[in-house]
C-alpha cells in the first residue's frame, strides 16, 4: 500500500521562528565601568557554591567585564573578603 494524499483541510505546520537577540552583559546594561572588589553581592553572583568563577557562558558577561570580574575576585580573595573555596 502506498500513502495517499491527506484528506481534510490543508494545514500550515510551519511555525514562526523568532530571532532572539543575544543577551547583553549585566555590567554593560548598567553601564558600570569598573567592578569593585569591595562589592561582595555582585562578586557572589559570579561565583559558584564551590567558590569557582562562573564562565562567560553561564554568567552572561562580555570578555571585558569577565576579565575585570576575575581580577576583582582575586583582589577580594587576597584581602580575605571572599573565601578561596566554598
Amino acid at each position: 500500500m502506498t500513502a495517499g494524499p491527506r484528506r481534510g483541510k490543508p494545514t500550515n505546520n510551519k511555525k514562526k521562528l523568532r530571532v532572539r537577540e543575544p543577551a547583553k552583559c549585566r555590567f554593560c546594561r548598567e553601564k558600570m565601568e569598573e567592578i569593585d572588589y569591595k562589592d561582595l553581592p555582585v562578586l557572589q553572583r559570579l561565583v559558584t557554591t564551590q567558590g569557582k568563577h562562573l564562565s562567560r557562558k553561564r554568567s552572561g558577561n562580555c570578555a571585558k567585564h569577565q576579565r575585570a570580574s576575575r581580577q576583582a575576585l582575586k583582589h577580594a580573595r587576597f584581602i580575605a573578603l571572599m573565601p578561596f573555596c566554598g
